[in-house]
C-alpha cells in the first residue's frame, strides 16, 4: 500500500505534467477569442431579413398580409406569439441543449466528424438551433470549409442575441416548402390561425416538417405527414413531455388542412395601411375584425339588391366615438367586382356632398347667435346674382322653422343661412375638419357649397359627424393600436352640437326610408342623408354615442340613376350596419350640456315673445350667443276708420283713425303669397295726400341680377324680366331703363323689356311710396 508520502510524490508529478498543458489550453483559447474578434470586424454579422407585412385587427388576428420584398411568405412572430408547446417540441427535437452551449454543441460535432470519417456514415444532430439559424441566415452550400463558417457565424449570433431571440429568428426562417418560411406563415396559410393557438398535434406537425420541406407538403402529401408526426408523438410520450390524455388526441387528430390564400379581409384598409406605414412587419391597427365582416356581408347582401337599379358601389367607414378607433373600412362593397371599379376606395374617393354639409352649417350659425331651432326664415324663391337655389321636390314651403328646414333638408333656407353666416366662415370651420378641398381651393368657392358644389371624402364627412357626437369636439382619426388620442379642435360649442343631435334624431322627416315607420328594429340614431347633383352619390351619415357610420352609395364611373338617393339608396343599409354592430345600445343618449337653456318663443319667428304674441313655444338657446331681439311679427298701423288708408307720422291726424296690428311680412314672402294666390292681410294704402318721401323699406330688385352680364342672341329679339319685392303696403311700382319710363305695373307683377343694343343699363324700380332702388347690368350680343 503505497506511503502518504507516495501518495504526494504523484500528485506533485501530475500537477508538474499539467500546467503545460492548461498554459497551452489557455494560450489557444486567448489566440481563438483574439481570432473571433478579429473576424467579428472584418466580417460582421448582419441580420437583414425580409418580412411579409402583415396587417393585423385589434385582437391580434391576421386579416391581410403582403409577400416579402424576395417573394416569401415570411410573417415575423412577436414573442407573446411562441407556442409553449411548440417550443417544447422544437427544443426537444432539434436542440435539447440549446439553453445550454455557446452556440455550437462540441460533442454532437465530435460525433458527427467521427461517423462521416471514421464510418463513412452521414450522421445528423450537429447543427444546433444557432447554427441552423446561420445557415438561414446566409445559405450555401454544405461543405467543411462551409460549417466552420456556420460555426463562425453562430457563434457571433451568441455573441449578439439572447437564447429566447436566436429561438424566435429560428421560428421565422424554419421552410416549410414552396415560399412559406417561418411558424407563423405556416400556421396562417395551413391552419388559419396564430401559431399560440395551435393544437398539439397542429404544432408537432409543423416540428417535423422543417426535415423535409420538399417532400412533406400540407395538403399534399398529409398521410405521410401524420405518419411522421405520430412517430413524434410517440418519441414525446415515452419522455413523457405532454399529458398522456393530450397526446393520445393528438394521435387521433386527422390532418385535413391545405394551404389557402392569406387573408384578404378589407382588402382597401390593408393596402392604405401597407402603403402609410412601409417597412414595418407588422402593423397592429384598430379594426374590429368582427364589425368589419359584419359589413362587409350586410353590404356585399344590400348591394345585390341594388344591381338591378343599375348601382353597383358602397363604402362604408364605422368610427368608435369614444376612442377614435377605425373599427371598420369598406372601400367598395365587392373588392373582386372588375367590372364595376370595385377596387376604388370609395373611403378617399372624392365625391359631391349633397345635402350633408348642412348640419354643420346650421351648428356654426346655432353658435354664431344667428338662429336657434325655432327660429322662422322663408323657403320662397329667390335669386343671389344669378344663382337660383330650388328645394329638392321643387316646392316651396312660406315660413319654416330652422329645425323644420335641417329635418326636412329644405334647400333655400340653407342657402339663406350660408349668406348670413358667409362662405368664408364655414370654410374655415372646415378646414379645421381637415377637409382638403377646403384647404386647397375654399377661397374659390360660393353659396352653392352647402348643396353639395365642392369635393369630399367619405372619410372627411364620418369624422366630422363624429364631432357631432363628442361634444363639437373633433380629432383625427387613430389607425393604430398605438395611436393615442391627438389633440382635439373644437369645432361647434356643446349646446350647437346637441341642438342639432336632437333635430337629426326627429323620426318626422322625409329622409326616413319607406316602410321604416313600421320596422320594430329602427335604431336610435341621427343621422343626415345627402343626394348629389345628377343622382350620382346618395349618403347617409349617423352616429349615437358609440359609433359614428358613414355610407355612400353609387357608382365609381360617376353614371348618375334615376332611383339613387340617400333615403332609400343608403340609408337602409345605415340601419343594417347600426342593428348588427350597436344592437339596442347601452350607452345611452346625449345629456343636455351646461352651456343652453330653454326660453319661451313666439311661434312665428322664433323670437323672444312680444305682447302680442299668442302662440308660444319653448325654444333651445346659447346664453349670451343667441339673439334677443323680440318678436315683430306683427306691427301697429294708424288706418283711418274705414281701413281705406294708412297714415305715417308725418300725416296721421288728430282724430278719425285707429290703430290696427297687421302681419309685418318680409318682400319676397309676399311676392310668394301672391304668386301662389296665397290670401293675407294687407295694409290698406298710404294717404295719397302725405308729402313725405320714405326712404326705408325701398323695392328690392330680384331681376333682372344686379350687377350681371346677359349674353343675347339679338336676332331671337330676347326679353329680359323685371321683378321686384316690395314692402306690405305696396300697390304699384314704375320701372325705369336708363332713366327712361318703362311701365308701371302691380308691385308683383312680372314686366318684360327687350335690350336693344349692347352695353351698361340702369335699372330702376320706384314704388307708389316714391322709394327708389337701381341696379346695374351689361348685355351683349351674340
Amino acid at each position: 500500500m503505497p506511503t502518504q508520502e507516495t501518495k504526494y510524490n504523484l500528485s506533485q508529478q501530475l500537477l508538474t505534467h499539467s500546467k503545460p498543458l492548461l498554459k497551452y489550453t489557455l494560450y489557444f483559447a486567448l489566440i481563438l477569442c483574439f481570432a473571433f474578434a478579429i473576424l467579428n470586424q472584418l466580417y460582421p454579422l448582419k441580420v437583414n431579413i425580409s418580412y411579409s407585412t402583415v396587417i393585423t385587427a385589434s385582437d391580434g388576428s391576421v386579416i391581410n398580409a403582403f409577400l416579402s420584398r424576395d417573394d416569401k411568405w415570411r410573417m415575423q412572430l412577436e414573442p407573446d406569439e411562441v407556442n409553449p408547446v411548440l417550443k417544447k417540441a422544437v427544443l426537444l427535437k432539434e436542440d435539447k441543449y440549446f439553453y445550454y452551449h455557446p452556440g455550437i454543441n462540441p460533442f454532437a460535432i465530435t460525433r458527427a466528424l467521427a461517423n462521416n470519417i471514421i464510418r463513412d456514415k452521414k450522421t445528423s444532430g450537429a447543427s444546433t438551433i444557432t447554427m441552423q439559424v446561420a445557415r438561414l441566415l446566409y445559405p450555401q452550400q454544405r461543405t467543411y470549409a462551409n460549417k466552420l463558417k456556420e460555426i463562425f457565424r453562430a457563434l457571433q449570433l451568441e455573441w449578439y442575441y439572447s437564447k429566447d431571440e436566436i429561438l424566435q429568428l429560428y421560428l421565422n426562417l424554419v421552410p416549410f416548402g414552396g415560399n412559406i418560411e417561418g411558424v407563423k406563415a405556416a400556421s396562417v396559410l395551413y391552419f388559419q390561425q396564430s401559431p399560440k393557438r395551435l393544437s398539439l398535434a397542429q404544432a408537432v406537425t409543423l416540428t417535423v416538417i422543417p426535415n423535409k420541406p420538399s417532400s412533406l407538403r400540407i395538403g399534399e402529401q398529409n398521410e405521410q405527414i401524420v405518419e411522421f408526426r405520430n412517430k413524434w408523438l410517440r418519441y414525446y410520450q415515452d419522455l413523457n413531455t405532454f399529458p398522456a390524455s393530450e397526446i393520445e388526441d393528438a394521435l387521433l387528430e386527422p390532418l385535413e388542412a391545405r394551404r389557402q390564400d392569406a387573408p384578404k379581409v378589407a382588402p382597401h384598409f390593408a393596402y392604405r395601411m401597407y402603403r402609410k406605414y412601409k417597412n414595418q412587419p407588422i402593423i397592429k391597427t384598430t379594426l374590429n375584425r368582427q364589425v368589419q365582416e359584419k359589413v362587409e356581408q350586410l353590404a356585399y347582401n344590400y348591394m345585390q339588391r341594388l344591381r338591378y337599379q343599375n348601382i353597383h358601389n358602397a363604402a362604408v367607414l364605422v368610427i368608435n366615438n369614444q376612442t377614435k378607433a377605425v373599427e371598420a373600412y369598406l372601400g367598395s362593397a365587392d373588392f373582386n367586382d372588375y367590372a364595376h371599379h370595385g377596387q376604388v376606395d370609395g373611403v378617399r374617393a372624392i365625391r359631391s356632398p349633397g345635402s350633408t354639409l348642412k348640419p354643420f352649417l346650421y351648428a356654426t350659425a346655432f353658435d354664431k347667435g344667428l338662429f336657434t331651432p325655432k327660429t322662422v326664415i322663408t323657403d320662397v324663391p329667390v335669386d343671389y346674382a344669378g344663382y337660383r337655389p330650388q328645394n329638392y321636390f321643387g316646392n316651396y314651403n312660406g315660413n319654416v322653422t330652422i329645425e323644420q328646414a335641417l329635418a326636412t333638408s329644405l334647400n333655400v333656407p340653407a342657402v339663406k343661412v350660408l349668406d348670413q353666416l358667409g362662405v368664408y366662415t364655414l370654410v374655415q370651420k372646415l378646414q379645421q375638419a381637415e377637409f382638403s378641398e377646403m384647404k386647397h381651393s375654399g377661397n374659390q368657392l360660393g353659396l352653392s357649397l352647402i348643396l353639395g358644389g365642392c369635393d369630399v371624402k367619405l372619410e372627411e364627412l364620418t369624422l366630422l359627424y363624429s364631432a357631432f357626437a363628442n361634444q363639437g369636439k373633433y380629432s383625427a382619426v387613430n389607425w393604430l393600436q398605438q395611436d393615442s388620442l391627438k389633440q382635439e379642435t373644437q369645432l361647434l360649442s356643446p349646446a350647437s352640437a346637441y341642438m342639432t343631435n336632437q333635430i337629426l334624431t326627429q323620426l318626422t322627416r322625409p329622409d326616413l326610408p319607406h316602410n321604416a315607420h313600421n320596422s320594430p328594429n329602427l335604431p336610435k340614431i341621427a343621422w343626415k342623408t345627402g343626394t348629389s347633383y345628377g343622382r350620382k352619390d346618395a349618403w347617409s351619415i349617423g352616429y349615437n354615442k358609440k359609433y359614428t357610420v358613414g355610407v355612400w352609395v353609387g357608382n365609381f364611373s360617376g353614371e348618375g340613376v334615376p332611383e339613387l338617393n340617400g333615403t332609400d339608396s343608403a340609408t337602409p343599409l345605415l340601419f343594417d350596419i347600426f342593428n348588427s354592430i350597436d344592437y339596442n345600445s347601452t350607452s345611452g343618449w346625449f345629456q343636455q350640456p351646461k352651456g343652453i337653456g330653454l326660453r319661451v318663443v313666439c311661434a312665428e319667428t322664433g323670437n323672444p315673445v312680444n305682447r302680442f304674441c299668442k302662440n308660444q313655444v319653448l325654444d333651445t338657446f346659447i346664453p349670451g350667443i343667441s339673439s334677443t331681439q323680440k318678436c315683430s311679427h306683427l306691427k301697429r298701423i294708424a288706418v283711418s276708420k274705414d281701413k281705406k288708408y294708412s297714415y305715417c307720422t308725418s300725416c296721421q291726424p288728430a282724430t278719425g283713425f285707429v290703430q290696427q296690428l297687421y302681419p309685418n311680412h318680409a318682400p319676397e314672402l309676399l311676392t310668394f303669397y301672391t304668386s301662389e294666390h296665397i290670401p293675407y292681410q294687407q295694409i290698406p294704402p298710404h294717404n295719397p295726400g302725405c308729402s313725405r318721401i320714405f326712404k326705408e323699406n325701398a323695392p328690392v330688385i330680384t331681376s333682372p341680377a344686379p350687377g350681371m352680364e346677359y349674353i343675347l342672341v339679338q336676332e331671337q329679339q330676347q326679353q329680359l324680366m323685371l321683378h321686384c319685392n316690395t314692402h306690405n303696403e305696396v300697390k304699384q311700382v314704375y320701372w325705369y331703363i336708363n332713366n327712361k319710363f318703362i311701365k308701371a305695373a302691380a308691385a308683383n307683377e312680372k314686366v318684360f323689356f327687350e335690350p336693344k343694343q349692347v352695353g351698361k343699363y340702369k335699372i330702376s324700380c320706384t314704388d307708389d311710396q316714391g322709394r327708389n332702388t337701381d341696379s346695374y347690368i351689361t348685355v351683349r350680343f351674340l
